[in-house]
């Protein structure tokens, strides 16, 4: 009788604990595909800043690799600018300038453009290496929780943009 008893109170204990437990992340994974948490990077702006990925949390992030030198990107980047202003999502646009001739062509082209979000550049190519970025432009939807929603090579149109923005969150 005292072994039954001692057998339930470990049993009860066992199902307490798995109760208790957090499964909620169980399942999370960072990686670059739909439904995985975006992987985290720290990168310079153009214009100087620090911006980290992970800080953008609890804002919807439109993540975009682009170029210069790519007409898909700069028929994108007016869209862009447009999400941008008119809609509640941080655009961060990460450039490959380890492609680049000079980071002059980027100012130069952010200021054709008249691009007032961010403008990472990846000057080593780690950020597009840790993406799987090829071909560009490559675009990444991420949700307030850091998860990707959407993923699209090749440009994308201004009604692309807030159609895939209205299914986050």
């Amino acid at each position: 009788m005292v072994k039954k008893i001692i057998i339930m109170i470990i049993f009860v204990t066992c199902i307490s604990c798995i109760g208790f437990t957090d499964l909620s992340n169980a399942d999370d994974t960072v990686g670059t595909e739909i439904g995985n948490i975006a992987p985290d990077f720290e990168i310079q702006s153009l214009d100087g800043e620090r911006v980290k990925l992970k800080d953008l949390r609890g804002k919807r992030v439109m993540l975009n690799f682009w170029a210069t030198w790519c007409p898909p990107c700069r028929v994108e980047m007016p869209d862009m600018q447009k999400l941008h202003e008119n809609e509640d999502i941080i655009v961060l646009a990460v450039n490959l300038t380890d492609s680049e001739m000079s980071q002059n062509d980027i100012t130069t082209f952010v200021n054709e453009f008249g691009l007032t979000f961010p403008v990472g550049l990846d000057k080593s190519g780690e950020i597009s290496k840790l993406y799987k970025i090829n071909p560009i432009p490559t675009t990444f939807m991420i949700d307030s929780d850091g998860i990707i929603r959407f993923k699209l090579f090749g440009a994308m149109s201004y009604n692309m943009m807030t159609e895939e923005l209205e299914k986050m969150d």
